[in-house]
């Protein structure tokens, strides 16, 4: 029989979920180009770059960095993650405009708190333990993620009219 789960295994776990999840959209993202054009999907090539840069590969780092003892992206924040990615998803295919806002608000937490953490640089967080170069272009990257999203949502409402 087995003791009660230490924290390592619930963060073990967790960042199993998100790197997996993250993975998969990647993927999924992937064989959703391969079909865009024979199919003549009118925002196929938005929902691929969508799935890949926003869904997947940043699911994916925060799942790598959590699984490295860094920042802990417990289960509220990976369901924040998707369920916020799965509103602009929705919000966007069906002209919705606020749903997509209501999706980019609740996107801003998760990466903010990440971007906390890479900029705080505390000594046991795995985070700080990423150095020059990779630090730096982590911190970028989460920048862009987070401007990137108002300029999405003021794209998603000209486009909805």
């Amino acid at each position: 029989m087995r003791g009660p789960a230490t924290v390592a295994d619930r963060a073990g776990r967790r960042s199993l979920w998100w790197m997996s999840l993250g993975a998969g959209f990647v993927v999924l993202g992937g064989l959703l180009a391969a079909v865009t054009g024979p199919l003549d999907l009118a925002k196929g090539s938005w929902l691929t770059a969508y799935l890949v840069l926003v869904c997947g590969v940043p699911q994916y780092a925060m799942g790598r960095i959590e699984a490295r003892g860094g920042v802990r992206a417990g289960w509220v924040l990976l369901v924040c993650w998707n369920v916020a990615n799965a509103a602009v998803v929705a919000g966007t295919l069906s002209t919705a405009p606020y749903l997509v806002d209501v999706g980019g608000a609740v996107l801003v937490v998760p990466l903010v708190i990440v971007l906390r953490a890479a900029l705080s640089g505390g000594s046991a967080d795995a985070i700080a333990r990423i150095r020059g170069a990779a630090r730096w272009l982590l911190v970028a990257a989460l920048i862009v993620l987070i401007i990137s999203i108002p300029v999405g949502l003021v794209l998603a409402h000209l486009r909805a009219g």
